[in-house]
């Protein structure tokens, strides 16, 4: 399976666990519940942004690397201070 692949299904997942969850609230289901399932949620979301933001990381670099390219190095470390 592909990264791209990858990413939507985690992604698929998301959409389906946060309707889920909308559903749980409706039904009035107990907090702790929500929560877990939020946090499931949430962390699928952050693999899937991990996949993405270590693709254009790893190219960046190869780009900074190969081309001398300051401003992709730049925005890689803009990118890491985001996620830290």
């Amino acid at each position: 399976m592909t990264d791209k692949a990858k990413i939507k299904k985690f992604i698929n997942i998301s959409r389906g666990q946060l309707e889920g969850i909308v559903k749980m609230l409706d039904d009035e289901r107990d907090s702790l519940e929500i929560s877990d399932q939020l946090m499931a949620t949430r962390s699928l979301l952050k693999k899937a942004n991990n996949m993405i933001l270590g693709n254009h990381i790893e190219e960046s670099i190869k780009d900074a690397i190969v081309y001398g390219d300051e401003d992709k190095v730049e925005k890689i470390m803009k990118a890491l201070e985001k996620q830290i």
